[in-house]
């Protein structure tokens, strides 16, 4: 019991110490992530298309290959470019109002899931299980560089992100 005591108070001085030595050196914790905040409806992403949510119809994934082999190009061609600096970032994909299952993926554009050494060296961060009213946080480290996202569970067109200084 008086070892549990003398640790409570020491563990706080620990802590506080740790803290005004960081300070006093110049030192800080590491940078917080910046969130990166994107809504997913029907065959879209709301930010990419410059907060226009075209209220398109889909029950299922195949709802939107097909909406988007008609007008995906076009919407694509005038989508928001997001751009970002370098550094850590949580992206908070939530999906909306979708009734099927949806995730997210980000990689460098120009990477090849089939290729062994791009799975190595390059960037991809995805996942599912994003079900209707839901969000899901995906942390990424970006340096400079392109980069799509998208989502292929809800198929959506391959939406582009810069990284520049």
């Amino acid at each position: 019991m008086a070892g549990t005591m003398l640790a409570a108070r020491i563990a706080p001085a620990v802590v506080f110490g740790v803290a005004v030595a960081l300070a006093v050196h110049g030192l800080s914790a590491a940078p917080a992530a910046k969130v990166v905040e994107l809504t997913q409806v029907a065959c879209q992403f709301v930010e990419a298309e410059n907060g226009v949510d075209h209220n398109f119809e889909a029950m299922k994934p195949s709802d939107c290959e097909t909406i988007n082999r008609e007008s995906g190009a076009a919407r694509l061609a005038n989508a928001t470019v997001l751009n970002l600096t370098p550094g850590k970032y949580v992206f908070r994909v939530t999906n909306q109002d979708v009734p099927y299952e949806l995730g997210f993926w980000l990689r460098e554009e120009e990477y090849n899931w089939r290729n062994p050494i791009h799975k190595l060296t390059k960037v991809s961060v995805s996942g599912g299980g994003l079900f209707a009213g839901q969000s899901h946080d995906y942390v990424v480290e970006l340096q400079p560089g392109s980069y799509l996202y998208s989502c292929p569970l809800n198929p959506t067109p391959d939406y582009k992100l810069v990284v520049e200084e």
